[in-house]
């Protein structure tokens, strides 16, 4: 490599890696599923969740970055992450490097892998965060070398691209970040920057001095920083600990900066003196956030799920936008923002105190000493200075670079105090490097948690009523609906303008075009009640939409332009006003529209290729060439821009011209999605011929005519119609409902459109109903999905996964459990080999009351299919459990590698310690001690690797300690019996409502007065008792909802909970544990029957052959 300058380049990489199963062809409606503290909602994209246990050597193409210091590597084909960065200077890998590819349930999607930096967009985690995204290279005439990456993300459409930087002469990679809201409605997004670092013992976290609290998910909880002295992720943390150490933390634990006006964050490891580093502009960079699996075994488990030799790690996230999780800023129609991160090692500092992208520096005093330490992040002769106010106490000069490091320890008077010093780096040329003053040590108000939106009738204004529903909106709340506080306001008052305006834009992102017209006429009509000339052009603008999509054009012509007359809503409007003018043959007058839009959006990159597009079908095609060129130059990844220079280079007959045609398919990469959204951007703007040449092209590259996505030929179908070719409409219709319907999840508004219009034409077609039936599932618009899917089912009743979506929509929405049964039985006769479709079915068999003997009938009816996916095979070992198979339940739970989906641990555990727990029990009515105290002490041991999941620090082990203190009581031997009844005694004992896996169980409580009984604590056991019966009955009739600050939930959510009916078996559940340890044994068993008449789920699982 030629010294002083950076270099790019491919190279193919073999990594031994794990495989993971096929995407599931059904689609996932995971309306509820809530995930890192928003809606875990999947659609449209497939969900893969099997992961194999056998690794091969697989061979990607990466793309290498390299300077004098460091080098970088990226994978394109695993969502562009960076896998590799490597400080040169010491041969220190300053992210984690993971050597396998080994994927765990993590991702919203499923796979995820650890290691490397993973970019989080529009949210965490990033949706297609294993899929292949678009890349391009280049050399820079400044010497500095940039990898681009970037996708068209297919859940809000967001175009995002990442530019990886190194320059000749700087160790730290610079990331420019450039998200571009494609849509004409406004959308949210989060972007944090995840780093995985390696620690151990020697490791800490680097969070500016000025953090002294942290918050959780949500700003939901809240704790001091570095030392905490609470309770934080149900750990006692009282004593006061550094919770910056990986090693003093044993649970899951996340926690994000309340506030820092400094712009670094980073992680050090003091045994190698080395380290990370993160700098952004805090005003545009707040988010510091740590995440760590836990030192304990819990956290042991997961590190072997997802790395075979390399260890444990932490998230150091870095989020633009964005100071929490979940936490979405907005993005207005076609509007782009950019900023720019740095990552960089660095060595020797240890706990930085400020940084820059010129240096980081330390300081330490103790004992009457300073320690001054100083990085600098390229070659730098410097002057070190300390300084008491004009008294300068220490400075030397030094050369630097990023191979070394500075230290130098400075002798204090007794009279300084650390709050009167200033260091500062300043470089040769005079200018401050970096500086630092300390602060005088003072006790920091600690900010208050977050609050949950009140229901909407206990709202006091109208304008809160508003706020609260945009901000569910816009966090994506996976619970309450923003509708039930938009209705509630408009009942109130029906002409308020924000309310008609929110509501409208809600029902039109849901594809009510028709039904979000009149709410955005009455803002309209109230903002002109006294004037002509409105404040706020967003109502009009809205209108206009709403117009559009029911094509009405001349009325949404009037609209945007009306909404012209405010700034805030020029470049949406005029952009909208050109494409019909364009659409109209208008091109002089779209030209003049889209020069009035570029005025106020110059990075529009729609109406930037509009302008192309209208110069070149306008002969201007120089222009239109010199534009088009300062397009790429604004999106190196746009294909619509390297299209136009293709159909440029035509007009001016220069069609051997290959290399746009060539970059063009390579930024498309085979995504139909890309492609999809490159002919929309022709066909918003009526341009059909163009639109139906990038459908042709893509569709003509697949040999198998029936592989085509089906929404490409839709797409067509709809663009002959426009063009008024009849013959070629059908023709594609017939295509649309031929193809293969495998991942045929549309989402998008324009999608309504075009499959309505193939149902037109093609009546008697099965498919687009379908598909139609899907996306307004999706849209929540049940009714409208409920008679595609009967229309669809009509046509073609052979076809598995209409039956199986039938089968959601009567259960979940029209209550009708018959008829789900009926379809989902249907659909698994006609395809037995889909395992998802039989664990939804196991699932309904639970939900209507079918018995555990008729649930393991079917599962082992269908043995391949059980053992296919660990979550029914997990469902299978519970049913053995439930119906006294114990030994055979523990003999399939040990010989079977499991994969947990992260949130959703303690399934296969709960039924390990279950099934060792019972056969101890036969072993001691059978007087066999010996053998029941050792299957209870495996019980009370580590899990085994097999199962996945390591115990959670903290575990709540009540019932085993008891039985191994009745069985060691048995055998004689007291002492040691007391130890274990005083170890069950212990341990939460006010009972909770039960949501989540590491939720204390009622039995638990049980077991402890079991266990005080023992003791002859004959009072505290019966307290223990009282409060079992006392808390059933008072919560016996709580309306139950899932909680607002929910961060997962481990639940299967395929068919919907009735959390009314749960609650009252718990509470049931808890007054039956009082009663039976207070030898009320009839008043418990009429609490347990009643439980089995109403829930017989959770009887089987909680009370059967146990109690």
């Amino acid at each position: 490599m030629e010294h002083g300058k950076a270099k790019v380049w491919e190279e193919n990489v073999v990594i031994p890696t794990y495989g993971i199963g096929e995407p599931n062809k059904n689609p996932m409606f995971l309306e509820k599923r809530v995930y890192q503290g928003s809606s875990g909602k999947v659609y449209p994209h497939p969900v893969i969740d099997k992961i194999y246990d056998e690794k091969k050597d697989v061979t990607y193409h990466a793309v290498f970055l390299e300077n004098d210091y460091l080098k970088i590597m990226v994978l394109p084909e695993l969502g562009g992450r960076i896998q590799r960065a490597t400080d040169k200077t010491n041969n220190y890998d300053f992210v984690y490097y993971n050597h396998v590819i080994k994927p765990a349930l993590v991702g919203l999607a499923g796979p995820w892998i650890s290691g490397g930096i993973e970019f989080n967009w529009p949210q965490h985690h990033r949706p297609s965060t294993y899929d292949p995204v678009s890349f391009h290279m280049q050399e820079n005439e400044d010497g500095s070398a940039t990898v681009m990456v970037g996708e068209v993300e297919n859940m809000f459409r967001t175009k995002g691209n990442a530019y990886f930087t190194l320059y000749p002469d700087k160790a730290w990679l610079e990331i420019r970040a450039q998200l571009y809201n494609r849509t004409s409605v406004p959308q949210t997004f989060l972007w944090w920057a995840n780093p995985a670092v390696p620690v151990n013992d020697n490791t800490q976290s680097v969070f500016p001095p000025d953090v002294h609290a942290v918050m959780d998910h949500g700003k939901r909880d809240v704790s001091r920083f570095p030392i905490a002295t609470g309770t934080y992720y149900k750990m006692d943390y009282s004593a006061g600990v550094d919770i910056s150490r990986y090693k003093n933390i044993p649970v899951p634990t996340s926690y994000m900066a309340c506030h820092s006006d400094y712009d670094f964050v980073g992680g050090y490891d003091y045994g190698k003196e080395a380290g990370i580093l993160h700098i952004a502009d805090h005003h545009i960079a707040p988010g510091k956030k740590q995440w760590t699996w836990g030192c304990g075994e819990f956290g042991q488990a997961w590190d072997r799920n997802l790395t075979d030799e390399d260890g444990p790690y932490v998230e150091l996230m870095t989020g633009c936008f964005t100071d929490n999780q979940p936490d979405f800023s907005w993005l207005a129609p076609y509007e782009e923002k950019t900023f720019i991160q740095y990552f960089m090692p660095y060595k020797g500092v240890g706990m930085v105190k400020n940084a820059t992208l010129d240096a980081a520096v330390g300081l330490e005093t103790e004992g009457g000493n300073a320690v001054v330490t100083v990085y600098t992040m390229g070659e730098e002769q410097v002057k070190i200075r300390l300084t008491r106010g004009e008294q300068i106490l220490f400075e030397e000069d030094a050369q630097l670079d990023p191979g070394l490091h500075y230290r130098k320890e400075v002798k204090l008077s007794e009279d300084i105090r650390e709050e009167e010093l200033l260091v500062q780096v300043i470089s040769e040329e005079g200018k401050e490097l970096v500086s630092y003053r300390p602060k005088k040590e003072e006790v920091v108000k600690i900010p208050e948690p977050a609050r949950a939106a009140p229901a909407p009738e206990d709202a006091a204004s109208c304008e809160d009523l508003y706020l609260y529903g945009l901000h569910l909106e816009q966090y994506r709340h996976a619970t309450y609906d923003p509708a039930d506080y938009y209705r509630e306001g408009l009942r109130r008052d029906g002409s308020d303008i924000r309310l008609n305006n929110a509501y409208g834009k809600l029902l039109f992102n849901r594809g009510l075009f028709a039904e979000s017209e009149p709410y955005f006429r009455r803002a309209v009509e109230k903002q002109l009640r006294s004037n002509p000339n409105p404040y706020d052009g967003e109502p009009l603008y809205q209108l206009g939409l709403s117009l559009k999509f029911q094509g009405k054009m001349q009325e949404a012509y009037d609209a945007f332009y009306k909404a012209t007359w405010n700034g805030a809503w020029q470049d949406a409007a005029f952009y909208q006003l050109a494409c019909i003018d364009c659409a109209g043959g208008d091109f002089a007058a779209a030209l003049s529209h889209i020069e009035r839009s570029l005025v106020r959006n110059y990075h529009n990159i729609k109406a930037r290729n509009l302008k192309s597009c209208l110069l070149r079908k306008m002969g201007r095609t120089e222009e239109a060439k010199a534009w088009t060129f300062s397009t790429i130059a604004i999106d190196g990844l746009d294909a619509n821009s390297r299209r136009e220079l293709r159909m440029i280079a035509e007009k001016e007959g220069a069609a051997d011209d290959a290399q746009p045609s060539w970059e063009e398919k390579r930024i498309l990469s085979g995504n139909h999605n890309t492609c999809l959204e490159m002919a929309l951007d022709y066909m918003e703007a009526g341009d059909f011929e163009d639109a139906r040449g990038v459908l042709t092209d893509f569709a003509a590259d697949f040999v198998d005519k029936t592989k085509v996505y089906p929404l490409i030929y839709a797409a067509l179908s709809y663009c002959a119609a426009q063009l008024g070719d009849k013959t070629e409409a059908l023709s594609m219709a017939q295509r649309c409902e031929e193809a293969c319907s495998d991942y045929c999840f549309p989402h998008r508004l324009e999608d309504i459109v075009i499959l309505e219009h193939v149902r037109r034409i093609l009546p008697e077609g099965s498919k687009a109903p379908y598909y139609l039936g899907n996306l307004w599932y999706d849209k929540k618009q049940y009714d409208r999905a409920l008679e595609c899917w009967e229309y669809s089912r009509e046509r073609d009743g052979t076809f598995p996964t209409v039956h199986r979506n039938l089968a959601l929509v009567y259960y979940n929405k029209k209550q009708e459990a018959d008829k789900a049964l009926a379809s989902l039985e249907k659909a698994y006769t006609l395809n037995t080999g889909d395992s998802r479709v039989l664990m939804e079915l196991d699932q309904l068999y639970k939900k209507v009351g079918r018995s555990p003997e008729e649930r393991a009938a079917l599962l082992e009816a269908h043995m391949e299919q059980t053992q296919d996916r660990d979550d029914l095979y997990v469902e299978y070992i519970t049913l053995l459990n439930i119906l006294g198979r114990h030994e055979e339940a523990l003999e399939r739970t040990l010989g079977r590698q499991f994969h947990p989906w992260e949130g959703g641990e303690g399934k296969i555990p709960k039924q390990y310690v279950t099934a060792l727990l019972q056969l101890a029990k036969e072993h001691n009515a059978r007087g066999e001690y010996a053998r029941a105290e050792e299957l209870l002490r495996q019980a009370a041991g580590s899990y085994p690797w097999n199962l996945g999941e390591g115990k959670l620090y903290g575990a709540q082990e009540n019932h085993i300690y008891y039985y191994l203190g009745c069985t060691l009581e048995a055998q004689g031997r007291a002492e040691e019996a007391a130890e274990c009844f005083a170890k069950a005694s212990t341990g939460i004992s006010e009972p909770v409502g039960a949501m989540y896996y590491n939720d204390q169980p009622p039995e638990m409580i049980y077991y402890q007065g079991l266990a005080l009984l023992k003791l002859g604590r004959q009072k505290e056991a019966y307290g223990r008792f009282n409060k079992l019966i006392a808390y059933g009955e008072a919560h016996l009739f709580d309306e139950m909802k899932i909680d607002y600050f929910a961060v997962s939930l481990p639940d299967l959510l395929i068919f919907e909970e009735d959390l009314n009916r749960k609650n009252v078996s718990h509470c049931l559940f808890m007054k039956g544990l009082g009663h039976l340890g207070r030898k009320e044994t009839q008043r418990a068993e009429e609490c347990f029957e009643e439980i089995r008449t109403k829930d017989s789920g959770f009887y089987d699982a909680n009370i059967r052959n146990i109690f």
